[in-house]
C-alpha cells in the first residue's frame, strides 16, 4: 500500500485535478491508491510527475516498507 491518496487528501484536490496537474491518466490514479496497481513498481517519471504535482518528495508516495525493500 502505498500514501498517494492520503497525501492527495491532505493537498486537498480530487483524483480527476492530480491527473490534470500531473499527466497521470485519471484511472492509473485509482488504481494506485485501491492497490490494483502499485505505485513502487512504476517508472520513475510517474512517481516524479505525481510527487511534484502534490508538491511532495517522492519518496513520500511509498511507505516505509517499500523504502526498506529498495535499500536491500
Amino acid at each position: 500500500m502505498n500514501n498517494l491518496k492520503e497525501l492527495r487528501q491532505a493537498a486537498g484536490i480530487s483524483q480527476a485535478e492530480l491527473a490534470k496537474l500531473s499527466g497521470v491518466n485519471k484511472r492509473m490514479i485509482e488504481h494506485y491508491e485501491q492497490g490494483f496497481k502499485d505505485l513502487s513498481k512504476a517508472a520513475f517519471e510517474t512517481g516524479l510527475r505525481i510527487a511534484e504535482a502534490l508538491d511532495v518528495d517522492p519518496r513520500d508516495l511509498l511507505n516505509k516498507k517499500d523504502l526498506q525493500e529498495r535499500a536491500e
